[in-house]
């Protein structure tokens, strides 16, 4: 993605993907799994690509590690990647709704 409109996107799914992110951390509650499923379904919807989800999720999770104490890193690391499979499973079933089997 390169011009302003899809830097647009992009950054509108980075603040979408940390407030997600952050509000799923301290319980796993639905509302968030939920809140990921949309952002799935919305990276199709505005033609983002599966890498750039993958490196918003990157970045986003990097800025959360780097603020963790040490023993809470992998723990979040792990609810971390648990929130991009619900990112990921949205994205893949509306993608393969979008493109037929």
């Amino acid at each position: 993605m390169n011009g302003p409109a899809e830097r647009s996107v992009l950054g509108d799914l980075t603040q979408n993907y940390r407030t997600t992110l952050l509000r799923f951390l301290p319980q796993h509650d639905e509302g968030a799994r939920a809140a990921a499923y949309e952002l799935g379904r919305h990276a199709v919807a505005f033609e983002v690509s599966l890498l750039d989800v993958c490196r918003v999720h990157h970045e986003v999770t990097f800025e959360v590690l780097r603020d963790a104490a040490a023993d809470e890193v992998l723990g979040l690391a792990e609810a971390a990647t648990e929130l991009l499979l619900e990112v990921l499973a949205a994205y893949d079933m509306t993608h393969r709704g979008v493109l037929g089997p």
